[in-house]
């Protein structure tokens, strides 16, 4: 019996071997896509950039991050001051991955304090491209969720986003050039609303929820879509944080969730009205009864229930950062675990790893208020560290 232990003892040691040398490989690559990021070469930055962006979505690598994040924030910055539409596309993902591998705390912070004025002013910037606006009005929002403590970059974010997304308010057809700009405004600001304190939220439902319906009437389908998820998404915070909540308008806002959750206008396309039809029949759902048909996200060995609406936007952001990597980082990032409350990450060998197929969504029945209790707890810690009044 004890050969065959040595030989297993071997081939562990074996494997232990290969591993901290594809390590060590992997992170000289890294080390030189972060030097490439100065290069005269706008392709070459670009380039660069991509590399670092599939590194940091793929692993996680906080102590090789630690030791260069001034070194990258710089290379980031210059980028997006720098770059064109595409190059600053994935400077402002870049960014949002590097504070996502700090995770929330003083690190990300100067992160986020370093490369949110330059999102900003791209955002606010026309003479920008719609893509280089639309990137980084994402990814300021998420950046912001996931860095800052601080209730008043909170809220000059959110004002960032209203800014945008509002002009679709005074727009006769509802829909402009700009409506991708605006949808990407309207779900960060969504996005940051549901870590704001419900003082906050109260204030932001009296005067967004007697205008955001105007928008379900946009000649774009997604600029629909986005309005009635985040409408559905305000009706769940708002009864939240009243359990007598009562929307003047319901009946009219009803009639005109049932009409886009059957519609049948020839002049839209097929595959249009079918994507339009089953949102706002759980849109619909949400508004009147109040329910959210929950979702089982796998991963590994583990399953995390989406179970509100707060939940999913929260998780389809992350997905979209991370990509392919979302699995990965939901199995061994401390932070991100923290966010969506599944406890410490798990010990898993490089064969459970590898043996990850994307996941599959698939209805459950199982509510669970961790996430919101979570999200409540942060509200009130920024209370803490900020008068609110002071910034209204």
């Amino acid at each position: 019996m004890p050969k065959p232990k040595k030989r297993s003892n071997r081939a562990a040691a074996g494997t232990e071997v290969d591993e901290y040398a594809a390590q060590e490989d992997f992170e000289y690559k890294l080390r030189g896509l972060i030097d490439l990021t100065m290069d005269k070469s706008a392709k070459t930055r670009q380039a660069a950039l991509e590399g670092l962006k599939t590194g940091l979505s793929s692993k996680l690598l906080y102590d090789f991050i630690m030791e260069r994040r001034m070194t990258l924030t710089d290379s980031i910055e210059r980028c997006l001051k720098k770059g064109k539409s595409e190059e600053q596309q994935v400077a402002a993902a870049l960014a949002c991955l590097l504070c996502c591998q700090l995770g929330s705390g003083i690190e990300s912070e100067e992160v986020f304090r370093t490369i949110a004025p330059v999102l900003k002013s791209i955002v606010c910037d026309r003479s920008a491209s719609t893509q280089a606006r639309q990137a980084c009005a994402t990814y300021l929002g998420l950046c912001c969720f996931v860095a800052t403590d601080d209730i008043e970059d909170l809220y000059t974010t959110m004002e960032c986003m209203e800014n945008l997304f509002t002009k679709q308010y005074h727009s006769e057809s509802g829909a402009d050039n700009c409506s991708a700009l605006h949808i990407q405004a309207l779900q960060s600001w969504a996005l940051l609303l549901t870590i704001c304190h419900n003082s906050e939220v109260k204030k932001k439902l009296d005067i967004h929820l007697p205008k955001l319906p105007r928008l379900l009437s946009c000649g774009d389908v997604n600029m629909r879509i986005a309005a009635g998820e985040t409408l559905a998404l305000l009706f769940e915070l708002a009864r939240e944080a009243d359990a007598d909540f009562y929307f003047e308008d319901l009946e009219p806002l009803t009639q005109t969730l049932k009409s886009l959750a059957t519609d049948c206008n020839k002049h839209r396309a097929k595959i249009d009205r079918r994507k339009q039809r089953s949102v706002f029949r759980d849109v619909l759902k949400a508004i009147e009864e109040g329910d959210f048909q929950p979702e089982t996200i796998r991963f590994g060995r583990e399953r995390m229930h989406i179970d509100s609406w707060v939940k999913r936007l929260t998780y389809g952001t992350f997905k979209e950062l991370f990509g392919s990597g979302m699995q990965y980082h939901l199995l061994t990032n401390v932070f991100l675990r923290s966010i969506f409350e599944l406890g410490p990450p798990m010990l898993l060998d490089t064969a459970t790893i590898k043996a990850m197929k994307v996941s599959r969504e698939e209805r459950h029945l199982n509510n669970s208020a961790a996430f919101k209790a979570r999200t409540k707890a942060r509200s009130k810690l920024r209370d803490k560290r900020v008068d609110v009044g002071e910034f209204l």
